[in-house]
């Protein structure tokens, strides 16, 4: 069986024991003679399912019980949309700018109230996170609202923005599960789930109960209020089932390596390798402040966009997939999320290591 490293962004690479067992209840599912593909999600057998993958989750992250768990279909997009309209309460949202996700959510929150950028990065391309110690935040804002791992940039937070009691919403898409989170932090933490722990199609929105309002404006559409997930177990419709299972099985293993405070440590031995490489080559160069490097997403590139090309060609011919920056950006990027194994990693500096030698 011939795996290539997958350094996607997402869509991207899971844990091979999770997709061993996948694989091996993929016609059967624990003696119910169908796949889960097939399954009605109003049967018992999916009700244990989604239940087992709520107090999986619950369990990980230590959820307060005053939280809710809603699995949400569209991704975190939809969730761009959903935020403003479901804590819309004076109409005004503060923004907190650090990359290309952040930007997008702002824009999407313009068509439901006035929209404050209280901190930006745009100066320096998105290199770095602003000091968020003291903000113009506004005495009428519904929320503040962070992207606390930047895909595409490679920033993260490594202390969360001081909201002066509003309320904290955060996209956690491609740091998901990543580290320990003291979720009571928090008003909302969603993330999709494509990056970090299962297939495309399913967002995770952990919200406070007080947020979850039936007094919303009655034109939403039913499917984007969270009353309509949160009163209905996540059933409302015809969950993204296949999704929902995939994630429980990451869930279970992550439980079984030692929860969050142990895929933390790997992330960040993984990360060390590939940051140490990048600070002492003469070739390569990471473009973000060291002080805000993501642990999950790490961009760097060579002198040239011709010469970004060609190690991305050179990556490619050698088993290491999708190291293509994304195309606002350029240059390179590893997206080294949990699923990534260290072997990956230090196979890929001894590759760059090996092609900056002779070139």
């Amino acid at each position: 069986m011939a795996r290539v490293y997958n350094f996607s962004a997402g869509p991207a690479t899971m844990p091979l024991p999770v997709l061993e067992e996948i694989q091996a209840e993929l016609l059967d599912y624990k003696g119910s003679g169908m796949s889960v593909m097939e399954m009605s999600h109003r049967s018992k057998v999916y009700q244990q399912i989604i239940d087992e993958a709520e107090a999986d989750i619950r369990e990980l992250m230590n959820i307060p019980d005053n939280y809710k768990v809603l699995f949400v279909q569209g991704g975190a997009t939809l969730e761009f949309a959903m935020i403003p309209m479901n804590l819309k309460k004076n109409g005004v949202f503060d923004y907190i700018v650090t990359g290309a996700w952040s930007k997008k959510a702002a824009a999407e929150a313009k068509k439901y109230g006035k929209v404050n950028i209280i901190a930006s990065s745009e100066d320096k391309n998105y290199s770095y996170i602003p000091d968020c110690s003291d903000l113009p935040v506004d005495d009428d804002a519904d929320y503040v609202y962070i992207c606390e791992n930047e895909t595409i940039h490679g920033t993260t937070y490594s202390k969360l923005p001081n909201t002066k009691g509003k309320i904290l919403v955060s996209d956690q898409s491609s740091m998901f599960l990543s580290r320990p989170c003291n979720v009571s932090d928090y008003g909302v933490i969603y993330g999709g789930v494509q990056k970090n722990i299962g297939p495309a199609g399913l967002a995770i929105v952990i919200i406070r109960e007080d947020l979850i309002r039936e007094d919303v404006d009655p034109k939403i559409p039913i499917y984007c209020r969270f009353d309509t997930h949160a009163n209905n177990g996540s059933m409302y419709n015809t969950p993204n089932c296949w999704a929902i299972y995939v994630c429980g099985k990451v869930f279970k293993y992550l439980k079984s390596i030692g929860g969050l405070s142990a895929m933390a440590k790997l992330n960040e031995e993984k990360a060390k390798i590939l940051y140490d490489f990048l600070d002492q080559s003469k070739m390569f160069k990471g473009t973000v402040e060291k002080k805000d490097r993501s642990l999950m997403n790490v961009p760097f590139v060579t002198e040239s966009a011709e010469k970004d090309a060609e190690v991305v060609a050179a990556t490619k011919a050698a088993g290491f997939d999708n190291l293509k920056g994304h195309k606002s950006v350029g240059g390179l990027r590893a997206s080294i999320y949990n699923a990534m194994p260290k072997e990956g990693v230090q196979a890929l500096v001894d590759f760059l290591k090996d092609y900056e030698a002779k070139h």
